[in-house]
């Protein structure tokens, strides 16, 4: 029973340290955009890195 006495107060600093990080988050803008990355997998950004590739190579292709 004695443990019990002790175990209270601990979970309680716990519980009030929990909210106020989550606090903390919300106030920081940690919950702004849930599903912005979600959605930027989805996007198409690989045209940029073939046109890269490409230049690379007809670049080396007029140096031989």
């Amino acid at each position: 029973m004695d443990v019990i006495y002790s175990l209270i107060p601990g979970m309680m600093f716990f519980g009030v340290l929990l909210v106020v990080v989550l606090v903390w988050a919300v106030k920081k803008g940690q919950y702004e955009d849930m599903e912005g990355n979600a959605n930027r997998i989805l996007l198409d950004d690989d045209d940029d890195m073939l046109r890269d590739s490409d230049q690379s190579k007809n670049e080396s292709a007029d140096k031989k």
